[in-house]
């Protein structure tokens, strides 16, 4: 048994996010482990860049409403309690509501042979972000 040093909260960079975003890493496993978890918080109408993880991520909304993009023009609302699952390789995008702050535990999984965990893309549009929200 072993007690994880924390490190210090992180602030997202903006090649990754639009807004303010800061994240704790819970844990950052090592071999074998490949577990990654970080809690994230993000100001209102801050939100990821377009990005795929290629074993996938699942997101634990904490606080807040957090809004979930699709590349087909989706946009889902998970509430506080909720937990959505992103499959292996899916573009998607996850921020906060305009008008509110959300919490998130973003939890992942590293690669096997070293490479990426996430491949990000190009900055999510205000027309996209503001997209019919809807719920699962």
């Amino acid at each position: 048994m072993e007690f994880i040093k924390r490190t210090a909260t992180g602030k997202g960079p903006s090649d990754w996010f639009t807004g303010d975003v800061w994240w704790d890493v819970i844990v950052a496993g090592e071999a074998p482990s490949r577990l990654r978890a970080n809690l994230v918080r993000f100001s209102p109408g801050a939100r990821t860049h377009w990005h795929s993880h290629p074993v996938g991520q699942t997101l634990h909304v904490v606080s807040g409403v957090a809004l979930i993009g699709t590349r087909d023009g989706t946009v889902f609302e998970a509430h506080a309690g909720e937990t959505v699952a992103c499959p292996p390789g899916e573009e998607h995008w996850h921020g906060a509501s305009p008008d509110h702050f959300m919490e998130h535990i973003a939890m992942w999984e590293g690669t096997e042979d070293g490479s990426p965990e996430a491949v990000w893309g190009e900055a999510v549009t205000e027309e996209v972000y503001g997209g019919v929200r809807r719920r699962a």
